[in-house]
């Protein structure tokens, strides 16, 4: 039974959880322990601090409402000579803590010249470009040892001036003098440099003809996008594409131009306050909005926009949230306070393509799609993103890890000998572990182009050559197709095969510092399955063997396989067959039979019944697809995810705890090799969705709304997970896979299976979706070498 309060959100509430923290930056030998000893003491939470190699580790335990406040705090009242390059956060299982202590400091572990992430402007170096006063006075490159570029300007190791982009720039004699004085906060700063001495900003057209330099660019570069141009605008890791965004007819231009045209629009705000004119803004998604990572956070627009603010329909067609930033460079700083409001700032690439960040690359590929170029002569060494980041069930989770996190380590147990992990096909991000940290490469994209594929094949190469160690092992994903399995780096030397969702349960249970065993719950939209089908909807047990595959969803066909992705009515058309074999055109008031047209529902009936091109699934990112399609929600996609993100929005402001039947069947155990180890019964249950979608057509002939219907389908996907996790009676559930970026999704089954008395863990420092499978295939070969 469902309780009656199952429409709420999930909550922190009052549950004890235990923080863990991983600090880094300007955190030693500036009272930051006794500060924190300090804070947790008065809020009454139990724990420990210390320092460690390369900044302090703390954990802090109490009630999981307090830890958020703890969290917030921390940054905002820590001391004012400490500066955080970096903070990491997990919760964890609660350790028993008695009293709080500063323990000893750790002089081994860390490692040297570790990789720092580019840090977004820090409050003094924002301070002095708008002080008329000051030398640094509107220099969009001002940086310090607390803030500015650094993964995006390294060359090599170790992080010296010589090594990074900055060889080229001089420091005057008072840049110099900054950089040579222990007490200045410019000590060391390796991109340090000013008006006479650093980089300098140029505007150019087209063709790469130069219009203005310096401050004068700037100036022409505000008053190109108030005119309603698209100025291609040269940032820390990459180019971002600009327009006004209170600019209508500009939003739509660059939305044609760049053929995305219905895929939200990234959003960059001047301040916090301009942000709540358009956006609902809780204390964490304010906290990460001004953290030093500077992600896109995801957040709940206004019902109603004041007038001559960003239109939602041209900005995110179709769904209640918008993606939000603030400025992570001086020069966001300089032109957002110029122009007053906020822009447009996506990235800077064609479809399917990394971010442009060389000049040269950057009038080839954007030369058609941007009207100015502000550009810089600082270069960049490497594409870096923006993150993406949305508050689930009271925490952070990472959507895309890159800007700000990459290549920050994720540390799991135990020593690993070197092992390089290539991760998926789409959303692809590497892996290179080494000891006990797992170093997670910046998102790279979708290895489907040229461009992508050399931004993949570079990723590789600096992660071996910055760690000076060739790896030992391969780990790549189990479909012999994709190009991160094929690259050639994995063609001499020692290669494991990892499957797609097994990867993702490890993914899930590294990053919370699990030991097996576990129940995994990996839902998404596609991976290789080893017996012939396309995963997706899988239940797999993992212990320290391996893992079994206990229960999935019933599969079904998809009439032209790869097309069901851009099609979510060729998936509906697949259910249809599946329960009613060629009756499918007796149907015509379904809407995707409608939208085939009989003749055309006829050929693809015909297809399905002699099996050809039709792949089976149990994917339930497929299943979203379906539904969104009989709904009449959607019935092509223009983006990834599109369907299931309009079927979770339709849900919004409807409380429901009714939900559709789901029947439990057992069958034998059919899997080939690489499915997973075969339970000991030989047999595994299935989750047969017949008989929901017969109710959900029987609720469209009714009339029962969409909203109501959407409600009802992912609470049924709530309960059948919460039945199959007591069913198989592991006490601890992982949530991963795509479909838990899924916010509603995510929230009631975190609330169900605690209310079941089971522990349940997500991600939060490492993307649900396949930018996490790097992490989870690294794991899975450390687990195989420590067997062999």
């Amino acid at each position: 039974m469902i309780p009656s309060n199952y429409g709420t959100a999930g909550e922190a509430g009052s549950r004890i959880s235990r923080l863990h923290l991983e600090i880094r930056g300007a955190v030693q030998g500036v009272g930051f322990r006794p500060f924190v000893y300090r804070l947790a003491g008065g809020m009454g939470l139990t724990g420990w601090v210390r320092n460690t190699f390369d900044g302090v580790r703390l954990e802090v335990e109490g009630r999981e409402d307090l830890l958020c406040q703890f969290q917030v705090r921390l940054q905002d009242e820590m001391p004012s000579l400490a500066a955080i390059t970096s903070l990491e956060s997990c919760y964890l299982d609660p350790g028993g803590f008695e009293g709080f202590e500063i323990r000893e400091s750790e002089e081994t572990g860390g490692i040297p010249g570790l990789v720092q992430p580019d840090i977004a402007t820090c409050s003094d170096c924002l301070a002095e470009i708008i002080d008329p006063a000051n030398r640094r006075y509107r220099y969009p490159f001002t940086n310090c040892t607390n803030c500015g570029p650094r993964y995006s300007i390294i060359e090599d190791l170790p992080y010296d001036r010589h090594l990074t982009t900055m060889k080229g720039f001089e420091m005057c004699g008072d840049c110099q003098s900054e950089y040579d004085d222990p007490g200045d906060r410019r000590f060391h700063a390796q991109p340090n440099g000013c008006p006479e001495c650093g980089p300098q900003l140029s505007l150019r057209d087209r063709e790469g003809g130069r219009r203005a330099v310096r401050d004068e660019a700037l100036e022409m570069a505000v008053e190109a996008l108030r005119a309603g141009l698209i100025v291609a605008v040269k940032g820390i890791g990459g180019y971002h594409l600009m327009v006004d965004a209170c600019h209508h007819l500009a939003v739509a231009e660059l939305r044609r131009r760049k053929h995305r045209p219905e895929r939200p629009l990234a959003l960059l705000y001047p301040d916090v306050d301009e942000v709540r004119r358009d956006c609902l803004l809780s204390p964490l998604e304010e906290s990460l909005l001004l953290s030093r990572e500077a992600p896109i956070v995801l957040l709940e627009r206004r019902a109603q926009n004041e007038p001559g603010r960003p239109s939602a329909a041209l900005i995110a067609p179709g769904v209640s949230t918008l993606g939000i930033m603030l400025p992570s460079a001086p020069l966001h700083h300089l032109l957002l306070r110029r122009l007053g409001g906020p822009v447009v700032a996506t990235s800077g690439n064609r479809a399917d393509e990394p971010i442009c960040f060389d000049e040269d690359e950057a009038f080839s590929r954007l030369s058609d799609l941007a009207d100015l170029f502000l550009t810089h002569n600082r270069p960049i060494s490497r594409h870096v993103d923006d993150s993406i980041v949305r508050v689930i069930a009271g925490r952070e989770m990472i959507l895309r890890r890159s800007r700000g996190y990459a290549p920050l380590p994720i540390a799991i147990g135990g020593r690993m000998d070197p092992i390089l992990a290539t991760g998926a096909q789409l959303k692809n991000c590497v892996a290179f572990a080494t000891g006990d940290q797992v170093f997670l490469s910046q998102h790279i994209g979708d290895l489907e182009t040229v461009d992508a594929l050399r931004a993949f094949e570079r990723v590789i190469d600096e992660f071996v050559r910055f760690h000076r160690k060739e790896p030992a092992l391969i780990a790549h994903d189990s479909h012999p197709d994709y190009h991160s399995t094929r690259h050639p780096v994995t063609l001499d030397r020692p290669r494991l095969a990892v499957q797609h969702h097994y990867a993702h349960v490890l993914s899930c249970l590294a990053e919370n510092r699990l030991a097996p065993p576990v129940l995994g719950v990996a839902w998404d939209g596609t991976g290789y399955g080893g017996d012939g089908t396309i995963w997706g909807g899988e239940f797999l047990r993992v212990d320290a063997a391996g893992y079994e595959r206990v229960a999935h969803w019933r599969t079904f066909p998809l009439p032209g396989g790869e097309s069901a992705i851009r099609e979510p009515r060729r998936a509906a058309i697949g259910l249809l067959h599946e329960m009613m074999g060629g009756a499918i055109p007796e149907w015509p008031d379904l809407v995707p039979v409608h939208e085939f047209g009989r003749g055309e529902a006829e050929i693809l009936g015909s297809m399905l019944a002699r099996g050809i091109n039709s792949p089976r699934t149990s994917s339930v990112g497929r299943l979203f697809d379906a539904v969104a399609s009989l709904t009449g929600l959607r019935q092509v996609v223009s983006y990834e995810g599109q369907a299931a993100i309009e079927l979770e929005q339709a849900l919004k402001g409807v409380e429901t705890a009714d939900c559709y039947p789901v029947h439990v069947t057992v069958q034998g155990e059919t899997d080939g090799a690489g499915a997973g180890r075969v339970s000991a019964s030989g047999r595994r249950m299935v989750l047969d969705w017949e008989p929901m979608v017969r109710e959900i057509i029987r609720d469209l002939a009714c009339g029962v709304r969409i909203p109501f219907l959407s409600a009802k389908f992912h609470n049924t996907l709530v309960e059948s997970l919460v039945t199959i996790a007591g069913l198989v009676g592991e006490p601890r559930v992982c949530l991963t896979g795509g479909c838990f970026q899924n916010r509603y999704l995510t929230e009631q089954a975190v609330r169900r299976l605690r209310e079941e008395g089971l522990e349940v863990y997500w991600h939060q420092r490492v993307p649900p979706n396949d930018g996490g499978i790097a992490l989870g295939q690294a794991l899975a070969a450390a687990r195989f070498r420590q067997q062999i």
